[in-house]
């Protein structure tokens, strides 16, 4: 479904060429959102640090295999979470079968994958009214989508009731841990793989607040994201993919959020897919530590031993 005009896609395209970054009122810069984590296990620890120098795990420190695929999932992204200051959660399901894997906790900035959130939001509060998206919501709504645009998120955070309303929505698509950026730094707003899941399956599943047509609306703008963002978690598909992908350079530190979400397809399968992440020296480096997570955890979800 393509709900603008090529004339407005080149426009807005054109508006967002510049990056992805969440514009911060002048009266706020530097203000910044402290987030507080909770410490791996020993014997994560313990494996990260033998993988970081290169030493074997001997057989008895090593993490559980069962339930199987967390312990799998953390050991292979050991390499990548050992780098300091670099901060990754991975969750992965498969709708056809219930399976899953997940590695990491805490929360994390969103960046823009919360456009697809702040949407769901908006869609279901126009089927409480049991009215359609205005066409000036629908422009805005492809624009944030489709070309990470800015200024149209704004519109639409303000359009939902800022973060008060952002946070009503969500309670009722059931997520739990994801609060909405206060005196709209949407973009901010802090979140869980474990929500993200959630939300995904409220667009790509069945049992869902929202109904047919909003889920339609939104996996056909996540399956037009404009090319040079199709990056993330599409590293791990060989089909089709629909995702939306948010990128963030945090002022205090200078270091990189970079996130990707989104249902990819393996084989002929799909699969639903987050990764959040933070604290990478580049942009660059944070896309490539985030598709190496994607890959690894349909790796995972994929093997034998997954339950």
């Amino acid at each position: 479904m393509v709900l603008v005009n090529a004339a407005l896609a080149t426009t807005l395209l054109a508006v967002t060429a510049s990056g992805d970054s969440v514009r911060v009122p002048a009266q706020a810069r530097g203000t910044e959102v402290t987030v507080h984590t909770e410490d791996p296990a020993p014997e994560v620890r313990e494996g990260i640090r033998r993988a970081h120098t290169g030493q074997p795990v001997p057989p008895e420190r090593r993490p559980a295999r069962t339930p199987g695929p967390d312990a799998e999932l953390a050991a292979a992204l050991a390499p990548l979470t050992a780098a300091h200051g670099v901060r990754l959660s991975v969750a992965v399901f498969e709708p056809g079968t219930g399976r899953s894997a997940g590695f990491g906790s805490g929360t994390f900035d969103t960046a823009s994958i919360v456009k697809v959130n702040v949407l769901a939001v908006l869609l279901l509060q126009a089927q409480d009214a049991g009215r359609e998206l205005t066409d000036q919501e629908k422009e805005h709504a492809s624009a944030a989508i489709r070309f990470s645009d800015n200024d149209a998120t704004h519109e639409l955070w303000a359009a939902i009731g800022g973060e008060h309303g952002f946070d009503a929505g969500n309670a009722r698509l059931g997520l739990t841990s994801t609060r909405g950026g206060p005196d709209g730094h949407w973009g901010l707003t802090q979140t869980t793989t474990d929500d993200q899941i959630t939300l995904l399956r409220a667009v790509f599943g069945t049992d869902s607040a929202l109904d047919p047509a909003s889920r339609a609306i939104l996996r056909a703008l996540m399956s037009e994201v404009a090319e040079d963002q199709r990056w993330g978690v599409s590293a791990a598909s060989d089909g089709p993919v629909a995702l939306k992908n948010g990128w963030l350079p945090r002022s205090h530190t200078e270091l990189w959020d970079v996130n990707s979400i989104g249902r990819v397809t393996v084989a002929g399968r799909t699969y639903l897919l987050a990764v959040i992440s933070d604290g990478h020296s580049t942009h660059a480096e944070g896309v490539a530590a985030v598709e190496e997570a994607a890959r690894a955890a349909v790796a995972v979800i994929r093997s034998g031993s997954a339950v």
